[in-house]
């Protein structure tokens, strides 16, 4: 199946750029994997490639149709066919992207026998109102959500350039295959010239293409961790087999804990490649390269992101003496905005597999895939990534084996669990369809006198949810459908002991905020003694159930010269101060929790402050729960600084800025792997609202609305009372007059009771 093949940039002047690369990304790339390039500013962005269609009949008989979806600014077209391969091909179906328009990836679901990853369109107004389209891998939907949001901020741009809504609603950019015919083939065959796709539509869900896209991304992953927190920890390769090194963590050896040990290998494919050939399960497949968990069954999935999985081997491999044994295991897995992929493995039970006569039943050691995209040094060089398996042993007979060329722990599972990452590695070198798995080729054409301008405007208020749904006017013909089957340096720290020290110590004030508040205001003495929430401020590490401010420099943000280098910097001391935390017991999630009588922003004191900032972080579970953090400043924000902008721009420029850095300070490695260091746009994760009133600016962030967060947070919250949590907020910078960024709030949350949360009255 070809994925989307190419993105272009029509810029307002008409002329054509094209850019080849990573579909969804123009401009300067982020460090979470978002564009920098704001839609609608710059010109309109075209995406094109195949995808898959679900949906039901008007009989309720579900199909999966291969579809060729079209992008082009704030309008999509869906065809039957590839229109630059059939000039004369019309739209079956045509919509225009809203902005109420809500896209979501649900994860991996099973159909026609064979596994997809599906992304859901959603009216936000109007639940009724929605569509399904599926991709082959995870990296592809991923790429058509950051396409869709894309368009959607055409979409909001163009709604902000005010006019009527009949012009808002017009196609004036759009591609009109439906219009005048000789226009019609001379775009299509100037696109041919163009853009040269190298696999065409392949058996359905079997093997799909790389989508391609503008610009590289600017993340380099030499190795080892690399996020956006400084972690304590300190690998030491000890051992190196078959091209794979054997890490083990120094740091946590000294702690006293068990021995926590990685191996890790360069694997000459892309990260999303690898991870299809880690999630399946098929015998054939896994028989040439995984020698622990080759018979493998899949006994139950939930929510596209969480398998359980029971598998069976024979222990002969290790030692003659021993029963065949079986195991089930829980995997979790999730992607972030970078492009990596993060797989945590956990012994599990389930009651359709109890202990089998003749089988040994054992818990598999928990484990955590990482799998990395490399940069590429030139567009000719084929994709590579780093693989990282990670576990934690709880075996003398490590250290033996460390000292010595044998001992009994090559005969242990945690050893060929290290071991799976040499077997993925010469498995996929010796398979060089992974390598180039549908390459494409750009071909520059001098056509260049087409412009947005030649095209018939028309009018499409349908919305595209509503065009991908069956209940559409037009309805699809199965007459001819066929069930075909990033520059960033590395600021990772080996040894932060200096770092942790340096905590103590002078902690400078962060260089880009200093004209952030208007100084021409004297600034009000902010006493935190007057302001209780109903979670108490602790007294140091050691305490529980309680909140601290730490200071910022346990995180990397944005220097003054990131668009040119990426260089990092420390954070210095937060811009806002942290003055009240709530901890709450809702049955709901909760929204404007700042209008509340009893509310901090409505009390007194709050009402005398110049500005508060509000983040309620809205937390699924039974019950729900809600931690609200009120950051106070001393004087009024200058509304040209970026905070300024940020707090009085629009609902999009805030998902597009709004970032959030977490850092499990202490707590089970697992859970520390699941969250990550690596700076997340949680307006580009998850849902956010905004309430802009008085002195005041509160986000809503809904945990619940992405799978992904809600399995992450399941995971947290079975661990919370003995995890340190470190937060901090601050807004992206992305252009040159936005830097350096610096630390809006920080936040450490100790060891949480769930119970010690206060029931919300409303």
């Amino acid at each position: 199946m070809t994925s989307p093949g190419s993105k272009k940039i029509v810029p307002a002047d008409g002329s054509e750029k094209n850019l080849s690369g990573n579909l969804g990304r123009s401009g300067d790339l982020n460090d979470s994997g978002s564009s920098s390039g704001g839609g609608g500013e710059g010109g309109t962005f075209e995406y094109f490639g195949w995808v898959y269609h679900l949906g039901s009949n008007k009989i309720g008989h579900d199909y999966c149709h291969l579809r060729f979806l079209f992008i082009r600014g704030k309008y999509v077209e869906m065809y039957k066919r590839d229109p630059h391969e059939n000039p004369d091909i019309k739209p079956i179906r045509r919509g225009v992207i809203g902005p109420t328009m809500m896209v979501e990836e649900l994860g991996r679901r099973k159909v026609n026998h064979g596994d997809v990853y599906v992304i859901r369109f959603s009216n936000r107004l109007d639940e009724r109102k929605k569509g399904e389209i599926a991709c082959a891998t995870a990296g592809e939907a991923m790429k058509w959500v950051e396409a869709f949001d894309e368009a959607k901020q055409q979409a909001e741009y163009a709604l902000s350039r005010g006019g009527t809504t009949r012009t808002k609603l017009s196609v004036e950019a759009n591609i009109d295959l439906e219009g005048h015919r000789p226009r019609v083939r001379r775009y299509a065959y100037g696109l041919k010239k163009l853009i040269r796709i190298g696999q065409g539509p392949e058996t359905l869900l079997r093997q799909s293409s790389t989508l391609v896209n503008d610009v590289r991304g600017d993340s380099f992953y030499g190795g080892g961790d690399n996020g956006d927190a400084i972690e304590a920890h300190e690998w030491k390769c000890v051992r190196t087999i078959n091209g794979v090194r054997i890490f083990e963590d120094v740091a946590n050896v000294k702690a006293g804990r068990g021995f926590l040990v990685k191996a890790v290998a360069v694997v000459e494919a892309s990260a999303d490649a690898v991870f299809e050939v880690i999630s399946k399960l098929d015998k054939h497949q896994r028989y040439e390269w995984d020698t622990v968990t080759g018979d493998s069954e899949l006994i139950d999935s939930y929510e596209g992101h969480y398998d359980v999985i029971y598998c069976v081997y024979d222990p002969k491999y290790l030692s003659r003496w021993q029963s065949k044994r079986d195991f089930i295991f829980s995997r979790q897995w999730v992607r972030g905005q970078d492009g990596t992929y993060t797989i945590l493995q956990f012994p599990a039970v389930h009651k359709k597999r109890p202990p089998k006569s003749g089988y040994r039943r054992t818990d598999i050691t928990p484990s955590t895939w990482e799998i990395r995209n490399l940069k590429k040094r030139s567009d000719a060089e084929p994709p590579s990534c780093l693989v990282t398996h990670m576990l934690e042993i709880h075996s003398k007979r490590w250290c033996k084996w460390k000292r010595t060329s044998y001992s009994k722990f090559e005969k242990t599972i945690p050893y060929a669990l290290l071991l799976q990452v040499a077997g993925l590695k010469e498995y996929i070198g010796a398979n060089p369809a992974f390598k180039y798995e549908a390459s494409s080729s750009v071909v520059q054409s001098k056509l260049s006198d087409v412009s947005s301008g030649e095209y018939v405007d028309e009018e499409m208020d349908e919305q595209f949810y509503d065009a991908t749904d069956s209940s559409s006017d037009e309805e699809e013909s199965d007459e001819d459908d066929e069930e075909q089957d990033k520059k960033e340096i590395k600021v990772k720290l080996k040894n932060v002991s200096w770092a942790i020290a340096s905590l103590s110590l002078k902690q400078p004030k962060a260089p880009g905020a200093s004209n952030v508040l208007d100084t021409s205001v004297d600034p009000v003495n902010i006493d935190p003694s007057q302001i209780q929430g109903s979670l108490r401020k602790g007294n140091g590490d050691k305490d529980s159930n309680c909140w601290n401010s730490p200071s910022g420099m346990g995180f990397m943000i944005r220097g003054k010269t990131y668009l040119k280098d990426n260089a990092k910097v420390m954070g210095g001391q937060p811009l806002l101060t942290l003055v009240s935390v709530d901890w709450l017991k809702v049955d709901k999630a909760v929204d404007n929790i700042a209008l509340h009588p009893k509310c901090l922003v409505q009390s007194e004191p709050g009402k005398k402050l110049p500005f508060i900032l509000v983040i309620n972080l809205q937390v699924p579970a039974k019950p729900n729960y809600c931690l609200v953090m009120y950051y106070a400043a001393d004087r009024p924000v200058s509304e040209s600084s970026s905070l300024g902008k940020f707090v009085n721009g629009s609902d999009s420029y805030r998902d597009a800025r709004f970032k959030l850095i977490p850092s499990i300070v202490q707590g089970y490695w697992m859970v520390k792997r699941a969250v990550g260091t690596k700076a997340c746009l949680l307006g580009k994760a998850v849902t956010c609202k905004y309430l802009r009133k008085d002195n005041f600016l509160e986000i809503d962030v809904d945990i619940g609305s992405s799978a992904v967060a809600r399995s992450v947070i399941g995971l947290v919250l079975g661990y919370v009372t003995s995890l340190i949590v470190d937060l901090a907020i601050l807004i992206e910078g992305k252009e040159e007059t936005e830097l350096p960024e610096y630390i809006l709030g920080t936040v450490r949350l100790n060891r949480i009771e769930l119970d010690s949360a206060v029931s919300f009255e409303e």
